[in-house]
C-alpha cells in the first residue's frame, strides 16, 4: 500500500479535498504510483493529514467518479488500469514530444464519471447539518437500524414513486455505501452463485464485483434497443443486470416492446431476477423521463438500484436497492446480522435534505445546468461536417461519438492527449470483445465548465481534423 505524503496549504484558496484529489491525480499520471497500487484507507489518510474524514471521502469520491481509482468492496481503493493511457516511459521520442506539446495545467478530462461539485448545495447541507447537530439528540449517535434509517427510506419511496413509477414500501428498501456494496449483498440473498447475465458493454465496476464474487457472466449484445433478449433466452442466466432507462456506456433507451419481453424472461424461469440499474434517470433532454422498469413489473422479478452519486455527490456514498418481497425475506434470514454501512448523520441529512424541498429544487437547478452544457457541447460538435456520429445524446451525462476519420479508438486517444485532452474509449467497457465498436469514445461533459467544453472540443476537432 502506497503512503501518500501530501503538503496541504490551509491558506490556499483551493479546498483541501481539492488540493488531494490533484496530488493524487497527478502522481497517477506521472506514473509515480502504479497501476492496481492499494492507497491508504480514507480514515487512515485523514489521520496522517490532519483532516476530516470527509474531504478524502470527497477527494477519493471525485477520483473513483473520473475512473482515476477503484473502490473494491471489503479492499479498499486501487488504482485504475486507466493509467495506462499516461504512461510517461515508453520511449524517448514520445517523452521528447510531450516536451514540446502545450498543455492545460492537468489537461482537459471530457471523464464520463464526472459530476460538478462547484453547483453542491452547500448552503442547504451546512443548515441541516447544524440543524440536526444544535440539539442534544443522543439517537444521532446510536446504532442505525440495518437497512437503513426508516425515515430517509420513507423519502426514498416517495421520491421514487412520483419521480420513476417504482412502487414501493420502506421495509423493501435497503441501503448500503454505493451500489458495488449493494450489488455483493445481493449474491447473499441465493443458495449459489447464479449465472448473471449483463450488456456488453456495461458499467464494469458491477462485473467485476459479480465475478470478484464468484459469479459466472454471460456477456448478451447491446443493440440499438438495449440487451438482446433473444441471446439472454438461448443463455442458462438466472440474472440479467440491466440498465433500461440509460444504457451505460451506449447511452440507449430500452423501448417498452423489449421491457415487456425482458420480463417474460423472468416470468417465465425458476429463480430469474431483473437487476435494474437506474443510476442516472434524473437527467433527461428530450421528453418526460422514462418511467422505470420496477414500474410495469407485476410479478416481482426486478430488483431495482438507484443512488445519490450523481444526483447530490459521489462523496456521499449512498445507494439504494429495492427487493421484491420474496427476497426481502431472504434478506432478513441471511444478512441481518451485517452493520449498515452508511453513517447515521448523513442518512438523516439527505433524508432532511428530500422531506424539506431542498432535494427537488436541486435537481431542477443540476437539470437547468446539465442541460446548458449538454446543448452547448452538441451546437459545437454540429460543425464537424457529418465527420462524427452522435448518440445518447437524449440523457445521462455524457454522449457518444463514433469518429468518421480512419483513426482507430487508440489513435483518436492518443492524438488528443496531445493537445491536453482526455478522452475514454468505449472498448474498455465491452467484457465481450467480439463486437466491439470501432472508432468510438465517450464525451463526458458535466465537471466542465462551458469555456473548458468549448476549449476542449476546439482542440478535438484540431486533433482528428474534423
Amino acid at each position: 500500500m502506497y503512503e501518500l505524503t501530501i503538503e496541504l496549504n490551509t491558506n490556499n484558496k483551493i479546498p483541501l479535498y481539492e488540493q488531494i484529489y490533484n496530488f493524487i491525480k497527478n502522481e497517477i499520471k506521472n506514473g509515480n504510483i502504479p497501476c492496481k497500487a492499494k492507497l491508504p484507507s480514507t480514515r487512515s489518510l485523514a489521520t496522517h493529514l490532519a483532516v476530516s474524514r470527509s474531504t478524502v471521502d470527497l477527494a477519493y469520491a471525485q477520483l473513483v467518479s473520473e475512473g482515476y481509482i477503484e473502490a473494491e468492496p471489503y479492499r479498499g481503493y486501487y488504482v485504475s488500469e486507466i493509467t495506462l493511457l499516461y504512461d510517461q516511459g515508453s520511449s524517448e521520442k514520445e517523452a521528447a514530444k510531450e516536451k514540446t506539446v502545450p498543455k492545460e495545467k492537468d489537461g482537459i478530462d471530457f471523464s464520463p464519471w464526472g459530476i460538478d461539485l462547484s453547483s453542491f448545495p452547500y448552503n442547504a447541507w451546512r443548515k441541516i447539518s447544524r440543524a440536526l447537530l444544535s440539539i442534544d439528540n443522543k439517537e444521532l449517535f446510536a446504532p442505525c437500524h440495518y437497512k437503513g434509517e426508516y425515515g430517509l427510506r420513507l423519502e426514498i419511496s416517495r421520491y421514487l414513486y412520483e419521480a420513476r413509477g417504482v412502487k414501493c414500501v420502506p421495509e423493501h428498501i435497503i441501503l448500503g455505501a454505493g451500489n458495488e456494496y449493494l450489488l455483493a449483498m445481493i449474491n447473499q440473498l441465493f443458495c449459489t452463485r447464479p449465472m448473471i447475465a449483463m450488456e456488453s458493454p456495461t458499467y464494469t465496476q458491477a462485473f467485476h464485483v459479480f465475478r470478484q464474487n464468484g459469479n459466472t457472466i454471460i456477456p448478451i449484445k447491446v443493440d440499438k434497443n438495449g440487451m438482446v433478449v433473444k441471446e439472454l433466452m438461448e443463455s442458462d442466466a438466472k440474472i440479467a443486470y440491466v440498465m433500461p432507462s440509460h444504457q451505460f456506456p451506449t447511452g440507449v433507451v430500452m423501448p417498452i416492446k423489449r421491457r415487456l419481453q425482458l420480463l417474460e424472461w423472468a416470468m417465465n424461469g425458476t429463480d430469474r431476477y431483473i437487476i435494474e440499474d437506474d443510476y442516472d434517470s434524473e437527467f433527461r433532454y428530450l421528453g418526460k423521463p422514462i418511467p422505470a422498469l420496477q414500474s410495469i413489473d407485476r410479478n416481482e422479478k426486478v430488483i431495482y438500484m438507484g443512488t445519490f452519486s450523481k444526483a447530490i455527490a459521489p462523496s456521499i456514498r449512498m445507494s439504494y436497492m429495492v427487493l421484491p418481497q420474496i427476497l426481502v425475506e431472504q434478506f432478513e434470514k441471511r444478512t441481518s446480522f451485517y452493520s449498515q454501512t452508511v453513517s447515521k448523520m448523513d442518512q438523516m441529512i439527505v433524508s432532511r435534505f428530500m422531506k424539506e424541498g431542498y432535494f427537488e429544487r436541486h435537481l431542477n437547478k443540476m437539470r437547468a445546468v446539465y442541460r446548458n452544457k449538454h446543448d452547448l457541447i452538441l451546437s459545437l460538435l454540429k460543425e464537424c461536417n457529418g465527420k462524427i456520429s452522435i448518440s445518447g445524446e437524449n440523457s445521462g451525462l455524457h454522449i457518444i461519438l463514433t469518429v468518421n476519420n480512419q483513426m482507430s479508438e487508440e489513435k483518436l486517444i492518443a492524438k488528443a492527449k496531445e493537445e491536453g485532452i482526455i478522452i475514454h474509449g468505449i472498448s474498455q467497457y465491452y467484457i465481450d470483445k467480439k463486437n466491439v465498436a470501432k472508432s468510438t469514445v465517450l464525451i463526458g461533459f458535466a465537471s466542465l465548465s462551458q469555456e473548458e467544453i468549448k476549449t476542449g472540443i476546439a482542440k478535438i476537432r484540431k486533433a482528428w481534423n474534423i
